[in-house]
This record gives C-alpha cells, structure tokens and sequence, in this order.
C-alpha cells in the first residue's frame, strides 16, 4: 500500500444544509456464520450497552429518525427511541456473503484502501457502498431539510459516509475502535463529538 488511504471514491454527498447529524452504530450483534450478516440480529447479552447510550444524554430528545433495514440496526434505533423510525434500504452494510473472516479487519482495511476493488469474493466494493450510502443520505437530507437527522447503521458504511461529508479519508483506526453500540455527531462537514465519546471515564 502506497501512502495514506484516499477518499473511497469520487463521490460526494451533496446536501441541503443540515444542522445536525447523529450516526448511531449498531448494538452487538448475534453472530451466525451460517448466514449473511445482513440478517444478523442483536445479542439479548449487549441489550444493556444500547440502554446505556439511551440514558446517556447523547442522542437528541427531537430528531428524525432513519435506520438501515438490516435487522440488528433497526433494532437498536427501536431501543434508542419512541419515536417513529423510518426504514431506508440505501443505508444497508457494505454487503458480504455468509461465512467467517479471520483476517476481517485488514479485509475491510483493504476495502477502504481499495474502493474499486472488492476486498473479498462476493464482497461489495467501498466505492459502490459509498455511492448508495449517499444517494440515500442526499434524498434524507433534501427531504428534511434543516432538521436533525439520526441514522442508525453501519461501522463501515458509516466510515465511508464520514468521509464524504468531512472531505477526509477513510479512518481506520476509528473504525477498528468502533464500539458496539456507538455515536457521532456531525455539524455541517466538521464532527464535533467521536466515535466513542458517549461513554464515560
């Protein structure tokens, strides 16, 4: 690899001014190799990590909220609010086939680092993922146009998406100290709170 990691692809995220963006990812999630992870579900053992994120004071009081359609997403939004959750196909995972990856981390490394080419067999490239992550983050953004926007979803998708909307590359050690479940807040193209900055010392 030659040099840092470059934005995963050209694209960008061309939006309507939005004042606030929380990105909530996913709690743990019941790991089952016999099938894909878009239909894993939420571990009943990690419950108390997303009841700990609700009572935080983190998340907004008011907001719209938006979650990916894979099961262990839109389950945790449900447990971070009451208030409706609507379901948006576009902000799905990076897709991948069932099985067990050892070497996971430096598979979705060399995604990041690779977006043109997928980092596995059967693996969606970050370039195709960054591309339908911001087609649906657009059509959210234009819709609600002024409003503060909470998107339940993905460690790697919401990477990609970080990176469209702050101009930066990749990071993935942000991405490998990704907690489950866990928080970050966007003002206009500047984070202001990070990937873990929820949890108290």
């Amino acid at each position: 690899m030659n040099g840092p990691a470059q934005p995963a692809s050209a694209c960008t995220v061309d939006r309507a001014p939005v004042a606030v963006i929380h990105l909530v990812r996913h709690g743990r999630p019941l790991q089952n190799t016999n099938i894909a992870a878009n239909r894993w579900t939420l571990d009943p053992n990690g419950h108390g990590e997303i009841a700990a994120l609700r009572e935080s004071g983190t998340l907004p009081a008011t907001g719209s909220w938006f979650s990916s359609p894979e099961p262990k997403a839109l389950e945790t939004a449900r447990m971070l609010t009451g208030a409706p959750v609507t379901v948006v196909s576009g902000l799905s995972e990076m897709a991948r086939p069932a099985g067990w990856y050892e070497d996971f981390d430096s598979l979705v490394a060399q995604a990041l680092a690779t977006p043109d080419r997928p980092a596995a067999p059967g693996w969606e490239t970050a370039a195709s993922t960054l591309r339908r992550i911001a087609r649906a983050f657009d059509r959210i953004a234009t819709t609600h146009e002024g409003e503060v926007l909470i998107l339940a979803g993905h460690g790697t998708a919401w990477t990609l998406l970080v990176s469209a909307l702050t101009g930066a590359a990749p990071d993935v050690m942000a991405w490998k100290r990704l907690l489950f479940p866990d928080h970050l807040m966007i003002v206009g193209s500047e984070v202001v709170s990070a990937w873990g900055a929820w949890v108290k010392s």
